[in-house]
């Protein structure tokens, strides 16, 4: 087998896991407000790369040589703040897009009106799930490090990253956009929640504040070479 095929097929078996991890933290779907548990399990299990998951997973084991308890909520409450941005994305007053991975988007499957919470819901619901994390620290220091941790998603999320980063790309849809503009979208819209993943993995995993520097660099330049090949894919539609 080659390397290719080994990384592959390790990476298929993580993928796997991760999976089974974020299915761990679904809400049920009861009682009356129900219809808007169905929507966000839908978002959810429309499928993915779950590479924001993975990464964070990675950098925590490269710097602890083990998966961390305190790191499982928050591989899951990433993945549903990159949902609810595709949930909204998807949106008539955004992309209107009526499919996602081969399946109706979520608001062509429940209406716009659910779509809308349903996106709201995925967002605060990360929130919530992230929080556990706090009752799986085992001391002071662990708590210490969920707290920034916590600090860091909503950050990165928020008005200075992910959200900050549509906004621009919103205002200049339609038109040339400038180089600098371009950059800060990229940095933002899809380079934030990178950032986010890999700079958790490691600051849960005890990294020192100049490898945290040295990740969120890395990841930084991630995020723009992942944006730079979705928008070649956009145009070209062929992954070859």
């Amino acid at each position: 087998m080659s390397d290719r095929e080994t990384f592959k097929k390790e990476l298929e078996e993580k993928t796997r896991e991760v999976e089974a991890l974020i299915e761990t933290y679904l809400p049920e779907e009861s009682g009356d407000q129900r219809t808007i548990l169905e929507a966000l399990n839908y978002s959810m299990r429309a499928g993915g790369k779950r590479l924001r998951p993975l990464f964070m997973q990675e950098m925590c084991c490269l710097f602890t040589g083990e998966l961390l308890d305190t790191v499982k909520p928050f591989m899951a409450a990433i993945e549903m703040i990159h949902t609810s941005s595709l949930v909204h994305d998807d949106l008539p007053c955004m992309d209107d897009d009526m499919m996602r991975r081969g399946k109706a988007s979520t608001w062509a499957e429940y209406g716009e009106d659910i779509g809308v919470l349903a996106g709201d819901a995925l967002m605060m619901y990360a929130v919530e799930t992230a929080a556990k994390a706090f009752e799986a620290a085992q001391d002071g220091d662990e708590l210490a490090r969920v707290g920034r941790a916590m600090g860091i998603l909503a950050r990165k999320t928020g008005v200075y990253g992910m959200i900050g980063g549509q906004t621009v790309d919103v205002e200049l849809a339609g038109g040339p956009i400038p180089k600098d503009k371009l950059d800060f979208i990229y940095r933002l819209k899809t380079g934030a929640l990178i950032e986010a993943a890999m700079l958790i993995g490691a600051v849960l995993g005890g990294a020192a504040d100049q490898d945290c520097r040295i990740v969120e660099s890395l990841a930084s330049k991630l995020g723009l070479a992942f944006q730079i090949q979705d928008d070649i894919l956009d145009v070209a539609g062929d992954a070859a």
